[in-house]
């Protein structure tokens, strides 16, 4: 049987990578930062599916991947815009 896979320095990786891309107010470093989260919660993700796990952090990427993609689209949006 495996040993579970706890919330861990990982996981606050990956949040606090998150939560930066949210909450930049630099246009310009928005980029690097949505790349930066997203490449963080992909490794997560393929850690975890390796492992064999599934759940609540499971879950939590998935819905962080989509929200940080969304952003970007929109950020591209705006930006071409200009």
């Amino acid at each position: 049987m495996k040993a579970p896979l706890l919330p861990s320095r990982e996981h606050q990786h990956w949040t606090a990578l998150y939560l930066a891309a949210l909450r930049e107010t630099d246009w310009s470093a928005l980029p690097y930062k949505l790349t930066e989260a997203e490449t963080a919660v992909v490794a997560r993700e393929k850690e975890l599916s390796s492992a064999g796990a599934t759940g609540e952090e499971a879950e939590l990427l998935d819905d962080a991947l989509y929200a940080l993609r969304a952003f970007r689209t929109a950020w591209e949006h705006i930006h071409s815009a200009q």
